[in-house]
């Protein structure tokens, strides 16, 4: 017997948890943007009105008044994106525990064993009228037998609808679609599937699957099975999350970083980051990886594979300052920097000895990293910081030299 799988998508969620606060902004065009100030002054989120102009999330916000010039401007609030995410959560919550979040806003459900949901439609229709008339917001629900025919189901149609997908008619309703509507497709993804001349989900289904292969690896295979409606992904229960494949940590600074002394000094403080959420989940990564962005505004990164597994801030900062070397020269500003720890093994996993490791002075570190992670849990993330990141302090505002991000991976809306 196939699944019941639902995924509920919060329609332009910060935007209209915003539109709860500010009633006035109803029949006016408006985004979420961030801090011009700090340049960070992008659309995160946008209003249907200000969509149906043209504004796109991502955008920067005189990019989007081009586009409308009526266009108001709404300061993010994400403490209430995420007290309402939660709230909806809690709705779903009476439905089922097997309810899998997928960011800030849209959660997977799988009902297919529950007595009090024996018809799926039925109950994707009673969950959206209870989230709109409980907590003010609306929700697009897709209803399928697997994971990513359900989100193709959420995103069909907007807002405040249920698009039901079978496996006997969904080549009709999917294939026709663009490549890029479908999950794990991403904008380089596309761009490489343009090439081989792949621009719909149906196109992506008749392609050879070892042709995929051979271009994007193992994600190849995944994408042909996706396209081919071949799902078997489990839909995790509340609280039970999903082991991490990378850890990372990025920032935009109010000014760009124009020396190598400054750089090394943001590396340090997004490596004391990635460090402590490597260490908070006990693990280790095996390979670093910085991306950067220049004055042009594109991005590019470098990698590296480590000697030995390793969670501990120095190293990881020291690598970071590498590669950083390798792949960027200064003079030339930096707009963004990041770092990246990949490979993630579990902390309590077997290591060969090295006789050139200073295994001595590595456990020191380890003891002040741990000593500085127990101080921040207890008095706040911003507590204490390592006295070299003082000297650079004016790079970021307030003296704060600690960059963690919140709960949810992305504060930006994708939706």
């Amino acid at each position: 017997m196939d699944r019941a799988i639902l995924h509920s998508d919060i329609n332009s969620c910060y935007a209209s948890v915003e539109r709860l606060y500010r009633p006035e902004l109803s029949d006016k065009p408006f985004a979420v943007c961030g801090s011009q100030e700090r340049r960070h002054g992008i659309v995160l989120a946008k209003s249907d009105n200000a969509k149906r102009a043209g504004v796109k999330t991502g955008m920067t916000i005189w990019q989007a008044k081009q586009l409308c010039p009526e266009l108001q401007i709404v300061e993010p609030h994400f403490d209430r994106y995420i007290k309402y995410a939660d709230m909806v959560r809690e709705i779903y919550g009476e439905y089922t525990d097997m309810c899998e979040p997928f960011g800030i806003d849209e959660s997977w459900l799988d009902i297919t064993n529950c007595l009090a949901c024996p018809d799926p439609v039925k109950t994707a229709n009673e969950i959206r009228e209870r989230v709109r008339r409980e907590t003010g917001l609306t929700v697009s629900i897709g209803v399928s037998w697997n994971k990513v025919m359900a989100k193709l189901g959420s995103d069909y149609k907007k807002p405040n609808a249920v698009t039901v997908i079978d496996r006997e008619h969904f080549r009709e309703l999917v294939w026709p679609l663009p490549a890029s509507d479908m999950l794990m497709v991403g904008r380089s993804a596309q761009r490489e599937l343009g090439r081989m001349g792949i621009r719909t989900i149906g196109e992506l289904a008749r392609t050879d699957s070892e042709l995929l292969r051979a271009r994007f690896g193992k994600s190849g295979l995944t994408l042909w099975r996706y396209a081919n409606g071949m799902d078997s992904s489990r839909v995790r229960r509340l609280g039970e999350e999903e082991p991490p494949q990378s850890i990372g940590n990025s920032t935009t600074l109010p000014q760009d970083i124009e020396n190598f002394k400054q750089a090394r000094a943001v590396l340090l403080a997004l490596a004391d980051g990635v460090g402590s959420r490597l260490r908070r989940q006990k693990l280790m990564c095996r390979t670093v990886e910085i991306g950067v962005r220049g004055t042009d505004l594109r991005w590019k990164s470098h990698r590296m594979r480590l000697r030995h597994a390793t969670d501990v801030t120095n190293e990881l900062a020291a690598c970071a300052a590498q590669l950083l070397r390798q792949c960027h020269e200064f003079p030339g500003p930096l707009h963004s920097i990041g770092i990246r720890a990949l490979e993630l093994v579990h902390a309590d996993c077997d290591e060969q000895i090295d006789i050139f490791i200073d295994y001595v002075n590595l456990n020191r570190q380890r003891s002040i990293d741990a000593a500085m992670d127990k101080i921040r849990q207890k008095y706040g993330d911003n507590s204490i910081c390592r006295a070299s990141l003082l000297d650079e302090s004016a790079l970021w505002e307030g003296g704060k030299c600690s960059f963690y991000r919140p709960e949810y991976n992305s504060p930006i809306e994708l939706s």
